[in-house]
């Protein structure tokens, strides 16, 4: 019987899932778990490459020693992100998304090409970190001479295992440069840039084989992790979902890319899925929570902080996707700063967390609905926040709408569903 092999890494932690058709259902074992996060280098936010690379191979190591009849695997991470290589030879440090360096490039990139315009040709929404500004940050740095390739960080991951340098379709259209319209890297807006047009191939569609690693095949899934995740969602009719992670994304999907000014202005981005288009928005997620309990209890379990939030009555609410809670060096400083009344409790500070989530997905629901001319009934819920059942029930309060939670792998059973078909 034939084993597949998801590799899903997040922001915070990855994990090594392996999964198998049964009397027609789709069986699944995690192998292995490692904790992943940024770290600071320099006065900057950068990854551990050699630290990530490490924990995909022993997991496959001991995917491999569960299971001897593995036939393929995938590697699925956030967007965005990139490694520059010139020729086989990193360009390093790896900076993270949350890293501030392209705060100063972004009003010459808008300069060279109106934001109206890049939201027109790509549809993709503003995000401080999105690719296209990453890389011009490191070609006015000079970090771009020389460089024979750039790989999305799953692209590297699959590059360092099977030896292959492959561009992902969905991946790629989180970082801004890809064209709506044809599906391709958007030409003009690469010249206009003055981006190095060699680094830029076509991309290759979910479910491309790519090469082997110890003789198990290497498979492209949706490497970003939201497109793999909404391929994994188990949906009766096609209803808004969110994907709950260190961010939250709330979408729909829809046959093609929505770019309209309406759009453009609510910051509603269109990203690839598999045979159809993801509108969808980035809303901050449990990147609050979590931050909140490393810096006010980093030792109490979250059930223990949920039922403490339940008792709270702290009734005021922050715009969760407010820049200054994007990298705070004190997320209870930025919450402080954007309260009138001071919480005073432990309880009070997660309970305006979780109560801000479900306003954000509130207002977010009723813009897909203008946006989209669309009324839903439901929201699916995946990911680690579907686990919450009083940020599920805040927000079928708020949202009015039916919260279905599936407290399941979605983005690995999406990740194994491709590999599936691939094979």
């Amino acid at each position: 019987m034939n084993k597949y092999l998801a590799i899903d890494i997040g922001a915070s932690s990855g994990r090594h899932i392996v999964g198998w058709m049964e009397c027609g259902q789709l069986k699944t074992e995690e192998v292995y778990r490692f904790p992943n996060g940024v770290q600071m280098l320099d006065g900057h936010l950068t990854w551990n490459l050699d630290g990530l690379l490490g924990h995909v191979k022993e997991g496959i190591r001991v995917a491999k020693e569960r299971f001897d009849d593995i036939r393929s695997l995938s590697v699925d991470t956030w967007g965005v992100d990139y490694i520059l290589l010139k020729g086989d030879e990193e360009v390093r440090p790896c900076y993270a998304y949350r890293d501030s360096r392209t705060e100063a490039v972004i009003p010459e990139v808008h300069a060279k090409m109106a934001f109206s315009e890049l939201y027109r040709r790509t549809g993709i929404q503003f995000q401080p970190f999105n690719t296209i500004y990453q890389l011009y940050a490191d070609k006015v740095a000079g970090r771009l001479e020389g460089v024979t390739d750039f790989l999305m960080m799953p692209e590297y991951l699959m590059y360092k295992l099977c030896g292959n340098k492959a561009h992902e379709y969905t991946n790629a259209t989180t970082g801004g440069l890809v064209s709506a319209e044809t599906g391709e890297f958007d030409g003009a807006i690469i010249r206009a840039l003055g981006l190095p047009e060699a680094l830029f191939h076509p991309l290759q569609r979910p479910g491309t084989v790519i090469g082997e690693y110890e003789g198990i095949r290497v498979v492209l899934c949706a490497t970003h992790d939201t497109g793999s995740a909404v391929e994994g969602i188990p949906m009766e009719s096609e209803q808004p979902y969110i994907s709950s992670g260190t961010w939250s994304l709330l979408g729909v999907k829809t046959p093609k890319p929505i770019t309209g000014t309406e759009s453009r202005l609510a910051n509603w981005s269109n990203e690839g899925g598999v045979g159809y288009n993801r509108y969808q928005k980035n809303i901050m997620g449990m990147w609050l929570i979590n931050r909140l309990r490393d810096e006010l209890c980093p030792a109490k379990p979250f059930p223990e902080i949920v039922h403490e939030a339940e008792q709270s009555r702290f009734d005021e609410t922050v715009d969760a996707n407010a820049r200054d809670f994007l990298a705070p060096e004190s997320m209870k400083a930025a919450f402080d700063a954007a309260l009138r009344a001071k919480p005073q409790s432990i309880g009070d500070y997660f309970r305006c967390a979780y109560r801000s989530l479900a306003l954000c997905y509130k207002n977010a629901v009723e813009e897909l609905e203008s946006n989209t001319g669309a009324r839903y009934e439901a929201i699916y819920i995946v990911g680690g926040g579907a686990k919450n059942a009083f940020l599920n029930a805040l927000t079928e309060k708020a949202s009015g709408k039916k919260v279905i939670a599936l407290p399941i792998e979605a983005t690995a059973i999406g990740n194994l569903k491709v590999q599936i078909q691939a094979n």
